[in-house]
C-alpha cells in the first residue's frame, strides 16, 4: 500500500502558475501565412524588431454584373470597362451598357477599393478583391534568434524573470516598471495614476477601481498589473461580459494583468515582492487568457542582465506536486488562497457535488489545513 501511495504522490500533476527570478523564455513568432523572415539564428532582437512580414489578402466582394446590366452572363466581357488584374477605386465604372442611341444607359460601380480577381461569363458575377494588408510580427521580446522557420518566423530565447497573472486583457505591449502601491494589499485608486505613469506598466496592490482604469487610458500607461479586479468593474469597462474564448485581442488602451482573481485579494507577496525589484526595468506583457481547451496564461516577461543570466537563469520546469509543493487554490471556497501541499491521498474522497475525486490536503499560509480536489489547485513555480 505504502508502494502505491509513493506512485501515486510521484504522478500528481497541475497546471503551474508561474513566478520565476530566472528562467529561459522561448517565444515562437509566426506569420499566419508565408512571407518573409528578416532575421538569423544567432541575430539578436529588441521589444520592437520586426522579425517577418506578409501581406494578408484582402476579402472578395461579389458583384453581381450581368444582372445590375440587365445582360445574359456570356456577353458580360463586352460591357467590362476593367478586365482581371486591373485595380479600381470605390465608386469607379467597371462594367457599362448603353442602347437605344445612348438613350438606356446602365453602369456598374466598384463598391470597394481594389483588384478586379475574375469576371465570369458562367454567373455574370464580378469578384473584386480588397488591398492586401501588410501583417508585421514583432519580437515582442529581446534576445536571441535560436531557430528560424523559412517563411514563417523564428523562435527566440531570452533569460527573464517570468510572472504568470490569472486573467488579462489586451494584446502585447512593453514599457518600464512601475510600482504605485507600497503592499500587495494597497488598493490602486485613481490618485496613484499620474503623468509618469505614461508609457509605464504600473504595479498596484489588491485592486484597481474603474476609475482609475479609465484614468490610466487618458495618462496613456501601457499596462497594468494588479491583484484583483471587482468584476462589474471590468465589464462597464469592457463594454460588454468575459466570454469564454481567448481574451487578448481587445483594443481598450492598455493590457491589464489579474493576478489573483476577481474581487480584493492581495497580490501574492512572492510576484510584488519580485517586480518591486525589478522596478524601472523594461518588460514585455500580454493579456491573452484561455481558460479552457488548452491553458494560455497572461504574462509579464522582464529580461535580466547578462551577468545574471550565465550565473542564475535555469530552464523552466513543470513539476509534480509533492509534500511542500506551493500551490494556489483556483476555486471557491478557498478561491486566491496560497497554500503548501501536506499530502496526497491516494483514496478517492466525496466532495460537495457528491461525487467522488482525487484530493489534496494542503496547509493555508493562516495555518488551517484543508481538503480540496486536485482539480482546484495549481502548482506556483517559484
Amino acid at each position: 500500500m505504502a508502494k502505491k501511495k509513493v506512485a501515486e504522490e510521484a504522478h500528481a500533476y497541475t497546471p503551474g502558475l508561474k513566478i520565476k527570478k530566472n528562467t529561459i523564455a522561448k517565444k515562437l513568432r509566426k506569420l499566419p501565412i508565408p512571407g518573409e523572415v528578416f532575421f538569423t539564428v544567432g541575430s539578436h532582437t529588441s521589444f520592437e524588431s520586426v522579425v517577418a512580414k506578409t501581406m494578408v489578402p484582402g476579402d472578395p466582394h461579389v458583384v453581381k454584373a450581368a444582372d445590375l446590366l440587365e445582360v445574359v452572363p456570356a456577353d458580360l466581357s463586352h460591357y467590362m470597362k476593367k478586365k482581371e488584374g486591373d485595380t479600381v477605386s470605390k465608386g469607379e465604372s467597371i462594367a457599362n451598357y448603353s442602347a437605344f442611341f445612348g438613350l438606356l444607359k446602365k453602369s456598374v460601380e466598384s463598391p470597394i477599393e481594389g483588384v478586379v480577381e475574375s469576371v465570369s461569363d458562367v454567373t455574370g458575377q464580378v469578384i473584386i478583391r480588397e488591398s492586401a494588408v501588410p501583417v508585421e510580427v514583432k519580437a515582442y521580446i529581446p534576445g536571441t534568434v535560436i531557430e528560424v522557420l523559412p517563411q514563417t518566423g523564428v523562435v527566440i530565447e531570452t533569460y527573464a524573470a517570468l510572472i504568470q497573472g490569472i486573467f488579462g486583457i489586451g494584446g502585447e505591449t512593453w514599457g518600464k516598471i512601475v510600482i504605485r502601491a507600497k503592499t500587495p494589499d494597497e488598493i490602486l485608486s485613481v490618485d496613484k495614476i499620474d503623468h509618469e505613469c505614461k508609457g509605464k506598466i504600473v504595479v498596484g496592490g489588491s485592486l484597481i477601481t474603474l476609475d482609475a482604469l479609465n484614468k490610466a487610458v487618458k495618462t496613456g500607461v501601457t499596462g497594468v498589473v494588479v491583484g484583483g479586479i471587482i468584476d462589474t468593474d471590468l465589464i462597464d469597462f469592457l463594454g460588454h461580459e468575459v466570454g469564454v474564448a481567448i481574451t487578448g485581442h481587445e483594443e481598450l488602451g492598455l493590457t491589464l494583468i489579474i493576478t489573483e482573481g476577481f474581487g480584493k485579494i492581495a497580490m501574492s507577496d512572492r510576484a510584488f515582492n519580485l517586480l518591486k525589484t525589478l522596478e524601472g526595468k523594461e518588460a514585455a506583457i500580454n493579456g491573452a487568457t484561455q481558460i479552457r481547451a488548452g491553458v494560455l496564461r497572461p504574462e509579464i516577461i522582464i529580461p535580466i542582465p547578462e551577468e545574471v543570466e550565465a550565473k542564475e537563469a535555469v530552464e523552466e520546469l513543470s513539476s509534480g506536486m509533492k509534500a511542500g509543493t506551493p500551490v494556489r487554490i483556483i476555486r471557491e471556497p478557498y478561491f486566491g488562497e496560497i497554500a503548501r501541499v501536506i499530502s496526497l491521498p491516494v483514496e478517492l474522497q466525496k466532495v460537495d457535488s457528491e461525487s467522488f475525486v482525487r484530493v489534496v490536503e494542503v496547509q493555508l499560509d493562516n495555518g488551517d489545513k484543508v481538503i480540496v480536489p486536485r482539480a482546484n489547485v495549481e502548482i506556483l513555480e517559484v
